[in-house]
């Protein structure tokens, strides 16, 4: 979950005038980031053997 200093923190980042769409997109990268930090701490994540096989079933 996103914090209060880090939006504050990328809000102040923005030039003086931004699109709502540019704050919308820097917070939703931030949180996905952030997703897969704890996917990662919590051992939620794919080899690169298993990706490869899910690719591949997919790709067909």
């Amino acid at each position: 979950m996103l914090t209060k200093e880090e939006v504050l923190k990328t809000v102040n980042d923005l030039p003086g005038e931004f699109s709502f769409e540019d704050i919308l997109d820097r917070l939703m990268l931030l949180n996905k980031i952030d997703i897969g930090i704890e996917q990662s701490n919590k051992g939620e994540t794919f080899s690169t053997e298993q990706a490869k096989e899910s690719l591949a079933k997919w790709l067909k």
